[in-house]
């Protein structure tokens, strides 16, 4: 296999796209200090640094030169998709949108939407899309199957599946983060201690790919066959950055909470307030990191 060089296409800012997100942002802010006028404690200031930083990381995904160079380095790809699963996603959650949205909006549409989401049917698929288990699948999915080599290069050879495959890591990230921070007003469906277990469940399909991109011997994606990439390395060592890349920083970000969330379940003083209480008081609940929470 022959490489040659490849010039990469020029970038150019991204309009639309960063109006519509500083828009979001906008109505982010708007309801946020919304919500910290009539109550001061509601949302804390870190939340809104989630929210604006969860937005930064999809521009920096999608509208920086890193959304170009994702056509010309796998590794740019697979840093494309970090960004926006294991980045954006769970900080737009930490973020706790729902409090916000719920003070920006009229009543008449906060009323509407509540009576919908009263219906059987939405509750149903509610239930079922929140599930810890359709939670843990729909990513690996998602990711097996756009990393499948024919359906990888249908995302890159057009424009509109490839803004689909975006789109997909970003939603199934949002749904693998979900029982893990558990948002308001969301309600946990396992028990804490299972979600290390969960956490770690969801790094093996990422182990899997990654091990499997960096000791393959041959370069299997037709898109980077045929080009040196950026770094003047060739294809194949392009593809073992990639899987390398993922490799590493999967198995951190995924870590650092597990090691935490189990760290404050087998703390003492943690364990000591869960146990029965035997006056009547509620046992308190514990927010996304095992924290107490009102």
């Amino acid at each position: 296999m022959h490489s040659h060089s490849h010039t990469p296409e020029p970038w150019s800012f991204p309009l639309g796209l960063t109006c519509g997100l500083l828009a979001v942002a906008i109505f982010y802010v708007w309801g946020w200090w919304r919500c910290r006028t009539a109550f001061p404690k509601a949302i804390s200031v870190s939340r809104l640094v989630a929210f604006l930083s969860g937005l930064l990381f999809v521009w920096i995904a999608i509208g920086s030169p890193l959304g170009t160079l994702d056509h010309e380095m796998l590794a740019a790809h697979m840093a494309q998709h970090l960004l926006l699963m294991a980045g954006a996603a769970p900080l737009i959650l930490l973020s706790a949108p729902a409090v916000p949205l719920l003070h920006c909006l009229p009543q008449s549409i906060i009323r509407s939407g509540v009576n919908n989401l009263r219906r059987p049917w939405m509750q149903w698929l509610g239930r079922t899309v929140t599930h810890p288990m359709f939670c843990l699948f729909a990513p690996s999915i998602a990711l097996i199957a756009w990393h499948i080599p024919v359906l990888f290069e249908v995302g890159m050879r057009s424009p509109a599946w490839h803004a689909i495959q975006q789109a997909s890591f970003f939603a199934t990230g949002i749904l693998l983060w979900w029982p893990v921070i558990q948002p308001w007003p969301s309600v946990a469906r396992w028990p804490r201690w299972s979600i290390p277990l969960y956490l770690f469940f969801a790094t093996l399909p990422c182990d899997a790919l990654s091990a499997f991109l960096t000791f393959c011997d041959r370069a299997i994606y037709p898109s980077y066959q045929n080009s040196t990439a950026l770094l003047g390395l060739s294809p194949l060592a392009d593809q073992q950055l990639a899987g390398s890349l993922m490799w590493v920083c999967v198995t951190f970000i995924y870590l650092f909470p597990a090691v935490g969330i189990t760290i404050r379940i087998l703390s003492p003083s943690r364990r000591s307030r869960m146990l029965p209480n035997t006056s009547g008081a509620k046992t308190p609940r514990m927010d996304a990191f095992g924290r107490g929470a009102a």
